[in-house]
């Protein structure tokens, strides 16, 4: 590889006798990728320059050139005009170069009281901040149509299960609204997540704060943060924000891809529960019967590459001292992976979600197996005043028996049912259907329709 004497267009190549090899450069670039916070990076350096006019550390005349000049650039940038170049390293340095070339010295004078340390800080919390509330609205869009569904499907009956067997009827609408459970709360771990991370670190310079009079509030308030980072060292060098926000969103792809799992299983002729629009799905190259549910299938899939995102940035820290360190320029990556891959599986969910079609007639003829209701018979006994566990070994007897003859439990005759109690009564038969059964769980949060209702308008109101 060559070298030779030290590149001119290094801000800082003043210490070096010779540039960095073509490898060095290459192992050392990150424009590649760390462009894509332009926006952020253009919006920070306003605000610094508007702040070191405030404070009387650059002229007027100055910063409004350098606030017209990164408006020019930002425009560049979005037509697809603009050069970035690999040898500049990074989005900090390819803006601030080119901001210099169309405005001369005014340019240099930009980078006064601020490192790239606490600038690449304070473009990621923007980067993240913009990300968490678009993800939250994204969220909002898919909890509303998880409420559509489970409004729709608020009375069909189908089997609810534990350890994947037949456990007791729940109605759609009712699992409908446990997905939902799930990404409501991962709402508000994503809020909570904003409030740590929207404290301002510009201003802290490389490590140690600046000799310069600089007014951190105010360029806080300009950047619409919630106030300014307390210690210099840790907040050029801290990633925690980055770290909870791969978390937050590694759960919800873990409740995505629960969500996958169970609509995979339902699609199949095995379970017939659901269909998934066409558009959600594709074909097989060489079966032409095939109907593959593409979409929750990638979606499980992509949830290791979120996880692994969050992995990746607990190794890079774990061994980080303070304050900066290069390593650092490993975060974006995996943290632009997870935002990426995050955003689009809550989108393709949201669209999708309320368009899935329940058949509920397979549903209920599934909840019919299994003995779903022996809970409600044992209930039925304790009412009759026999002791739950009394009543637990009768009805498990009674299961036993029906299993024999092939046949469910509310299908057994009156007479049949009495040769286990004689507390069975005629009126056993309104408390082991299906329907009954559904109905009867009508405590709070429970899956009798009528609470399902009244969740949904809960949740209604909250919005």
């Amino acid at each position: 590889m060559t070298q030779s004497g030290p590149d001119k267009n290094a801000m800082w190549s003043g210490r070096f006798s010779e540039s960095n090899t073509e490898l060095v450069a290459r192992l050392s670039e990150s424009v590649s990728f760390d462009k894509r916070l332009y926006r952020q990076d253009i919006a920070g350096s306003q605000a610094h320059a508007r702040m070191l006019a405030k404070v009387g550390v650059l002229a007027q005349a100055d910063a409004d050139k350098i606030v017209a000049g990164l408006d020019e650039i930002r425009a560049e940038i979005e037509s697809g005009k603009f050069e970035w170049k690999t040898e500049l390293e990074d989005v900090h340095m390819n803006i601030e170069s080119r901001l210099t070339e169309r405005i001369g010295d005014a340019g240099k004078r930009l980078h006064t009281g601020r490192s790239r340390n606490d600038q690449v800080a304070t473009d990621i919390r923007l980067y993240v901040r913009d990300v968490i509330d678009n993800v939250v609205m994204l969220i909002d869009r898919l909890a509303a149509g998880l409420l559509d569904l489970a409004e729709r499907e608020a009375d069909s009956v189908m089997p609810g299960f534990t350890h994947l067997q037949i456990a007791q009827p729940v109605t759609f609408g009712h699992h409908m609204l446990a997905w939902r459970e799930q990404i409501v709360r991962d709402r508000t771990r994503l809020v909570d997540c904003r409030k740590r991370l929207n404290l301002l670190p510009l201003g802290s310079a490389a490590l140690a704060g600046t000799v310069y009079p600089l007014d951190r509030h105010y360029a806080a308030e300009l950047l619409g943060f919630d106030g300014v980072t307390e210690n210099s060292l840790d907040a050029v060098s801290d990633r925690d924000f980055a770290i909870e926000f791969c978390a937050a969103a590694s759960l919800i792809m873990v409740h995505l891809s629960r969500w996958s799992e169970e609509l995979i299983l339902w699609s199949t002729p095995m379970f017939g529960f659901v269909n998934l629009p066409d558009r959600f799905c594709t074909g097989s190259s060489i079966m032409p019967q095939k109907k593959n549910p593409d979409v929750p299938e990638l979606v499980r899939g992509k949830t290791g590459r979120v996880i692994g995102d969050l992995n990746a940035l607990l190794v890079l820290m774990k061994g980080q001292p303070l304050a900066y360190n290069r390593d650092n320029q490993e975060d974006k990556e995996p943290l632009f992976d997870a935002c990426d891959t995050l955003s689009i599986c809550l989108e393709v969910y949201g669209e999708m979600a309320p368009h899935i079609r329940v058949n509920r007639e397979a549903c209920r003829a599934a909840a019919a197996k299994g003995f779903s209701t022996a809970t409600d018979l044992a209930d039925y006994l304790v009412g009759k005043g026999l002791p739950f566990r009394d009543a637990h070994h009768v009805v498990g007897a009674t299961v036993g028996f029906a299993a024999k003859k092939g046949c469910d439990i509310c299908e057994l005759s009156l007479e049949e049912l009495q040769t286990f109690s004689a507390l069975i009564q005629k009126d056993v038969f309104d408390h082991i259907t299906l329907d009954a059964s559904v109905a009867a769980r009508k405590t709070y949060g429970g899956t009798a329709p009528e609470q399902v209702r009244a969740a949904i308008a809960r949740a209604r109101a909250k919005l």
